[in-house]
């Protein structure tokens, strides 16, 4: 049986699990359509998280993803956080607001929350997916057991063979030119190997089926990766602009302007190296002179206050917009349509 086979699908296409952008609304359109939809369940409590899986459920009773955080949980260090929380008091002010007395570990992390996988157990999704490291291993072995297909993202091969090593079932080779939060189990630590290249030496360093992840917008990324050894491909910044995403008015109109063509990577947004669209984020925020980070996703809770006082301006100056850099080449279409669009682009090649 092939890796598509084993997932239940007829196109090598994942919809890569967007937290604040997919849906299940998403999830399901793509899943229906031949391909594998996902949800990222990230920032969702279990009670959050059974009722995202419920509603894509009533959609479609084909398989999907379900996708979880599994950074070291943060200690917190409130010093650190009041001096990053003055640092941004200027750009408060500047919105008439005040920066908040304290942050928050908004997130938490699938590491510390036993209850999270007791949903999983029980809801057995066909595919779960893991971002910035992996569980315990008796964690792994029982989801395994209970025949849920685990996959688990790499950006370098030592992360990669750690996945292997664990009896995951595939790894998501995720390339620098992905978009959002980048795989990273340790965040101080990054290669910064693009997809293709990654795709290739991951292919001939293991023995699991690798996908590939980043840059990937049409038929002809899709066959170049499977080319060099990939047997799917997984794409977020293609499905952004879908009217079924929650991307809202601003991030779709921003995917239309020059913007697009030259994303950035950035730690000081969310305490995590992400790729986005550029704005002020990305320009006023970090860099020479500013204190060290809070921990993820401390960081990211000083962020959210600042576009929230930002919105509520009617100023987009602030707003999270991750993207890859095939932003340029997003599609407004139905996430059917684009699926349907992708297969037939890759079989006319």
């Amino acid at each position: 049986m092939s890796f598509i086979e084993r997932l239940g699908i007829q196109h090598p296409i994942i919809q890569a699990p967007m937290v604040g952008v997919s849906t299940p609304a998403l999830a399901a359109a793509v899943s229906n359509a031949g391909a594998l939809g996902s949800l990222g369940l990230g920032a969702c409590d279990p009670a959050q998280a059974e009722a995202l899986i419920e509603q894509t459920r009533a959609l479609t009773a084909r398989p999907f993803n379900l996708n979880l955080f599994c950074h070291r949980p943060a200690p917190g260090d409130p010093l650190r956080e009041a001096r990053w929380l003055e640092y941004l008091r200027p750009l408060f002010a500047e919105l008439g607001a005040e920066p908040p007395q304290a942050l928050r570990e908004i997130y938490r992390s699938f590491l510390a929350d036993p209850q999270m996988l007791e949903l999983l157990l029980d809801a057995r999704p066909a595919v779960v997916s893991f971002h910035f490291g992996l569980p315990e291993q008796d964690w792994i072995d029982r989801l395994k057991a209970a025949g849920i297909t685990l996959l688990a993202c790499a950006t370098q091969l030592d992360e990669a063979r750690r996945i292997e090593a664990a009896g995951i079932d595939a790894v998501v080779a995720q390339g620098y030119e992905a978009g959002g939060h980048r795989g990273l189990f340790e965040p101080s630590h990054d290669a910064c190997i693009g997809t293709l290249a990654l795709v290739r030496n991951l292919r001939k360093a293991l023995r699991l089926p690798v996908i590939a992840a980043g840059g990937i917008m049409d038929g002809a990324g899709i066959r170049a990766a499977l080319a060099l050894g990939a047997e799917a491909v997984q794409m977020g910044t293609a499905f952004i602009a879908c009217p079924e995403s929650s991307a809202n008015a601003a991030y779709r109109a921003a995917l239309r302007t020059p913007r697009a063509w030259r994303t950035e990577v950035s730690a000081a947004i969310s305490g995590r190296p992400a790729r986005g669209l550029p704005n002020r984020l990305f320009s006023d925020i970090g860099g020479a002179g500013a204190p060290a980070l809070p921990d993820y996703p401390q960081t990211y809770d000083a962020s959210k206050a600042l576009l929230a006082a930002a919105q509520a301006r009617g100023n987009e100056d602030f707003a999270v917009q991750w993207a890859g850099q095939g932003a340029p080449q997003a599609r407004e279409l139905p996430a059917a349509q684009l699926v349907a669009a992708l297969a037939e682009e890759m079989r006319a090649g």
